[in-house]
């Protein structure tokens, strides 16, 4: 007797999604899925924007009351807190519970350690090896099943929002990388953004090189619209720079002309950095921003980078990089304004820095995003952006990846 999951596989899925619309892409492989393990119910579960929640989709079925609905679809929000979605997320593991049906199997679908969603199969039997390795390898091919198709249409993004977008959060959100979260052989890094009740202008960005990593943390003065366009104009001078093979100062120089030219005596603070991954050297360049954190060990400590002015103020000054020499093992953090004043300065960063200092840098940013929450929310008063950078070293050798997610 030939077990579900057993000799199965989705060696045809790929060509299903190219065959489906991309609104059809993601049942594609479930329906796929379903038929192999014999089942009526698997359903992918995508990632909410913020962070906290994961959303089920649907077309007209299955809809419950309190739903969010577009037209013939509909969105309901499942919270991660004290669940067994936010184990199989935070843990990033697959889990199998007895339900009165039988039993709920729950997948991470992860890309390169960002969290995409969560994949839900209901089966009348105790799965085997067999069918858990299927259903891994199942929510593996959802991540880049939702990356690509995503591009197409804006239904994953509106399942996401479980609160409305005004236009300078839209603006915000376009200028944040299209990943949090980035795993490598010799870094891991992940950055989250808070935002207030009127967009503070905080920006996040990295870009990785076959030797080189780009990262950068902007807070652009003012809020709402006005903050979003001169965010808007500094991402885009750096990024243009950058993809042209200027160096941190030459990025930096860049945007100061661009916001003098631009913007209107407006001005914005920002530290753009560069790794080095075969030297395993760190170069910033400090425009008139909150100096980082390097964790080291047990030491929690900030470093001492040359201060320049902001960019749209710096005129002819010039800008300095300061090089740190990284070593296996450190943790980097770099962080806005929204995370050290106002009401956020009852936060007690420094503790909880090294309360997670075990935790992966995805679920670090979490906790940290969490606690600026609590005591300077429900509503913040300025933007609050962290980016999280560990150094592992060895550059050049590969993950211990399982299913998009780092083993180590």
């Amino acid at each position: 007797m030939t077990l579900p999951g057993q000799g199965a596989d989705l060696s045809d899925a790929l060509e299903a999604v190219e065959a489906a619309s991309p609104v059809d892409a993601v049942q594609a492989v479930t329906a796929r899925l379903a038929a192999a393990l014999r089942t009526d119910h698997v359903a992918f579960l995508i990632a909410d924007l913020a962070g906290r929640a994961v959303v089920r989709m649907g077309n007209g079925v299955d809809r419950s009351p309190g739903d969010r609905v577009f037209g013939a679809e509909s969105a309901q929000t499942l919270s991660l807190n004290d669940s067994v979605i936010g184990k199989v997320v935070g843990e990033q593991t697959t889990v199998t519970v007895a339900v009165p049906a039988g039993y709920r199997m729950l997948a991470p679908v992860t890309q390169r350690g960002e969290v995409v969603g969560v994949l839900e199969v209901l089966l009348a039997a105790e799965p085997d090896e067999d069918t858990v390795q299927l259903v891994r390898r199942a929510a593996h091919l959802l991540a880049f099943v939702v990356i690509a198709n995503r591009r197409h249409t804006d239904l994953f993004e509106w399942g996401q929002r479980s609160t409305p977008f005004e236009l300078s959060a839209e603006i915000q959100r376009r200028l944040l990388p299209g990943a949090f979260t980035c795993e490598a052989g010799a870094f891991t890094l992940s950055a989250w953004l808070e935002p207030a009740a009127s967009i503070g202008g905080d920006t996040f960005d990295y870009s990785l090189e076959r030797d080189l990593l780009h990262l950068s943390v902007t807070d652009a003065m003012g809020h709402g619209v006005s903050s979003a366009l001169l965010a808007t104009l500094c991402v885009g001078s750096l990024r243009n720079t950058r993809r042209a093979g200027a160096s941190v100062v030459e990025q930096a120089l860049a945007a100061d002309e661009a916001l003098t030219t631009y913007g209107n005596g407006a001005f914005v603070t920002g530290l753009v950095g560069r790794v080095d991954l075969n030297r395993g050297v760190l170069g910033l360049v400090n425009a008139g921003h909150e100096p980082p954190y390097l964790m080291r060990g047990s030491a929690i400590t900030r470093l001492a980078l040359a201060v320049d002015l902001p960019f749209g103020l710096n005129g002819d000054r010039g800008y300095r990089n300061t090089e740190i020499a990284l070593e296996p093992g450190d943790r980097l953090l770099l962080v806005t304004d929204g995370m050290l004043e106002r009401r956020a300065a009852a936060l007690p960063l420094t503790d909880l820095l090294a309360q997670t200092r075990e935790l992966h840098p995805r679920e670090a940013t979490r906790r940290l995003a969490d606690g600026v929450l609590e005591v300077a929310g429900p509503t913040l008063a300025d933007d609050a952006t962290i980016l999280m950078f560990d150094w592992h070293g060895h550059h050049g050798r590969d993950r211990d990846s399982r299913a998009g997610a780092d083993q180590r």
